[in-house]
């Protein structure tokens, strides 16, 4: 049973549960959520093409089905924020909270949405097909 939808639909979620953690300033969160989001987005379409990748490198997956550089840029961006938003060892001193800014949070909900929105573009053009 293909659930391309279900993962494209999480994606989109992550995306506004990001949106909503900026707002209290979570900005670790927002980083991970939107790796995440986007890692959701990329599964949404290896689901629909009936194929099956392990891991969670966005770079690793993007890269499987396109070649353009700002995409494979922004995943690898996205990438240095799936371990060490979350676990507090990731650095020498301090926690995941001390580390991640705003400006790191708001780009990174962009990248997000810039790798969802190509994936519903693949997946739509596909359809057309």
């Amino acid at each position: 049973m293909k659930r391309w939808k279900d993962w494209l639909r999480q994606a989109e979620r992550k995306i506004a549960s990001a949106e909503w953690l900026i707002k209290g300033e979570f900005y670790e969160d927002v980083c991970f959520f939107s790796q995440q989001a986007a890692e959701f987005a990329i599964k949404a379409l290896e689901d629909f093409k009936g194929e099956r990748h392990r891991g969670h490198s966005v770079y690793l997956h993007i890269s499987r089905y396109f070649t353009d550089q700002n995409l494979l840029d922004i995943s690898r961006k996205l990438d240095q924020y799936y371990i060490p938003t979350r676990y507090p060892n990731g650095f020498d001193i301090g926690a995941p909270m001390d580390y991640f800014t705003k400006d790191q949070a708001e780009e990174a909900i962009e990248f997000g949405k810039v790798i969802i929105t190509r994936i519903k573009k693949e997946i739509e053009e596909l359809q057309a097909h």
